[in-house]
């Protein structure tokens, strides 16, 4: 048996026993349900939420799971896909609790391009991904509005604090926390994913982890066994497997 084959099997046993390590500490944990999901951001905000948002609903999921932990919640709903906006329409047509937005949030109003791998898919976003290495084509394009939730949150929200606003818009968190404007020191608790399409967009954590940290949030990553804070940035928490994190307004 050889150095280099001995070193070999060394070194995949060293990358098993790494990829449990960082799993257990939330790295490429991505939580699984929206039932899970939900249940971190009540856990975090500590009392019964009034208002919530849900960015990139897709089929609505979340907003149901909302609705059923607390029936006195209102959830607004943003969704550009026209396929899963009238999927949403007849799942919640009978609840006057959830308004339906058919739009993007991002950091301009205007239009821009929706790409998919399929209509409705949970994978669409508004860059074009390359995901050859995947097996899979971003090959379906659908034209979709663009707003900025500073202005929907002043027209229709009045200004009202924000419990739970869950963000889910394949790499473009970004772009929507910029449009957000002062409505973000509304924001008690926040939920968003970090991963693969972080790669697309060419965005990374340290961006996510200074915008929040200077708007007054405690951060945390979501682990199989609880919550990790972050209380600082570390080179080493730039992880391109889906994440789950919640940022939550800090007491003062």
């Amino acid at each position: 048996m050889t150095l280099a084959t001995v070193l070999g099997g060394l070194f995949r046993v060293l990358e098993r026993v790494e990829r449990k390590a960082a799993y257990l500490r939330g790295k490429g944990y991505h939580g699984g349900t929206p039932q899970e999901e939900a249940r971190w951001a009540h856990d975090l905000l500590g009392s019964a939420p009034l208002l919530a948002i849900d960015i990139g609903g897709n089929v609505g999921h979340y907003t149901a799971e909302l609705r059923r932990r607390t029936s006195g919640v209102e959830v607004h709903v943003f969704e550009p896909s026209a396929v899963n906006v009238a999927r949403l329409k007849a799942r919640f047509s009978a609840d006057p609790a959830i308004t339906i937005v058919p739009a993007a949030l991002s950091n301009s109003a205007g239009e821009a391009t929706l790409f998919s791998d399929a209509p409705g898919s949970p994978l669409g976003s508004l860059s074009l991904r390359k995901l050859d290495h995947l097996g899979i084509p971003f090959d379906v394009q659908e034209t979709v509005s663009t707003q900025r939730f500073e202005s929907y949150w002043r027209d229709h929200l009045g200004m009202r604090p924000l419990d739970i606003v869950k963000l889910d818009v394949e790499g473009h968190e970004l772009d929507v926390l910029e449009g957000f404007g002062p409505a973000i020191d509304c924001v008690k608790v926040l939920q968003f994913e970090f991963g693969g399409c972080n790669i697309d967009t060419r965005t990374y954590f340290r961006d996510f982890w200074y915008f929040l940290s200077e708007k007054s949030f405690d951060l945390y990553r979501i682990a199989p066994i609880g919550y990790e804070y972050i209380p600082e940035y570390r080179e080493t928490d730039e992880f391109f497997s889906l994440s789950n994190f919640v940022a939550v307004r800090r007491v003062t």
